[in-house]
């Protein structure tokens, strides 16, 4: 019988939201469905309609072109090497089960909890879907220690069918590969970085000038800046961002210190005061993405990923890659044209794939990805 002189628990306490100045909040604190947009479903839904993507999400770009040129397939292995909002591993997720399984990779260590706790949501198990906070340049490791799971855990004596099965000398590990089936990179910087200031990616938005995936790991980029001398920074600007103005913004950028992302684009502006706003907006972006590869040591790693894909991709498996501006692609394009002059890739994308007029419409940061791909020689 229950106790009924034992005190009733208190309900926990209501917490309000923080209040802030005026009708709408204006500051990306204080703006909470951003910070949670999969509760204002109708929200969403409304800024989609409008062509632009919901602050704190990710739209995945050429969705459609992707599954196309991967042709993912129920129990294969795949991996996407940028996980991001998770929107095109959901999508590939779906196409290989039964049986098969995801890896993700994400170096962010800030969005990748985000991610897996929605996927995670969506039903997808550890035995489907698995999270490594890693970046790309960590592949060839990352499937070795996945390689190595499976096959102990196929070895292992988990009931009467495996017995018997063993008993008869049945090759349980045939089927096991040590690469994967289907892999894909999305490159560059997401929406949800972009859209926090506090990340410091926004050319728009004020926030510390640092522009880390790992905000754990490595210099911002204010003390890159502060650092460099003019000519290394004027080759930082032609070799990461192809920009035509590096002789005139490297002296007056380079050794300066600047603590917030709206001052080093006010010095950009001011150091090209004859550029209309349209131009000078792109210089802005051109010096924050040259700024952003460097920090994030971002060459160096897709060199990494490229140079070690044939070896990671079973036969007859395929690579997709998304680049955004034409470093990336670049190196991408050589990488698989070598592979195929010397035997490693069986086919691949001799013209760009870019997103339709639709999808640039509905979704303007797609504007400059292009899609290239591989088949790796059976």
């Amino acid at each position: 019988m229950a106790d009924s002189s034992a005190p009733t628990p208190m309900p926990a306490p209501h917490r309000r939201r923080p209040r802030y100045a005026g009708k709408n909040p204006r500051r990306f604190e204080e703006k909470y469905k951003e910070h949670n947009p999969q509760r204002y479903a109708d929200t969403v839904a409304k800024v989609l309609a409008s062509g632009k993507t919901p602050a704190g999400t990710h739209r995945p770009i050429m969705v459609a072109e992707i599954l196309e040129v991967l042709t993912p397939q129920p129990g294969e292995l795949a991996v996407d090497c940028t996980l991001g909002y998770g929107g095109h591993a959901q999508e590939i997720l779906a196409r290989i089960q039964p049986g098969g399984k995801l890896i993700g990779l994400d170096i962010d260590p800030l969005e990748l909890p985000k991610t897996e706790a929605r996927l995670r949501a969506l039903g997808f198990d550890p035995d489907l879907f698995t999270v490594q906070r890693s970046n790309f340049a960590g592949l060839p490791q990352v499937l070795a220690n996945d390689f190595g799971a499976r096959l102990w855990s196929q070895t292992q004596p988990q009931h009467a069918e495996h017995d018997k099965s063993a008993a008869a000398g049945a090759p349980h590990t045939a089927a096991l590969q040590p690469g994967a089936d289907v892999i894909l990179a999305d490159l560059g910087v997401s929406s949800m970085q972009i859209d926090d200031p506090a990340r410091g990616f926004s050319v728009k938005l004020d926030g510390p000038l640092d522009m880390r995936m790992n905000p754990r790991r490595g210099q911002p980029a204010s003390a890159l800046l502060g650092k460099i001398k003019p000519a290394a920074f004027a080759e930082m600007l032609v070799e990461n961002a192809d920009e035509p103005y590096a002789a005139v913004l490297a002296p007056v950028l380079a050794g300066k210190v600047f603590a917030t992302t709206t001052a080093l684009a006010r010095a950009v502006r001011a150091a090209l005061p004859r550029l209309d706003e349209e131009a000078g907006d792109l210089s802005i972006r051109r010096v924050f993405q040259a700024l952003r590869i460097t920090v994030n040591d971002e060459f160096s790693a897709l060199d990494t990923l490229l140079r070690n894909l044939p070896a990671c991709l079973n036969p007859g498996g395929r690579v997709a890659i998304l680049t955004f501006h034409s470093g990336e692609d670049r190196r991408v394009k050589k990488a698989f044209a070598d592979g195929l002059r010397n035997g490693l890739y069986a086919g691949i994308a001799h013209e760009v794939i870019r997103p339709t007029a639709d999808e640039r419409h509905a979704n303007p940061r797609s504007a400059p990805a292009k899609l290239r791909w591989a088949r790796r020689a059976a």
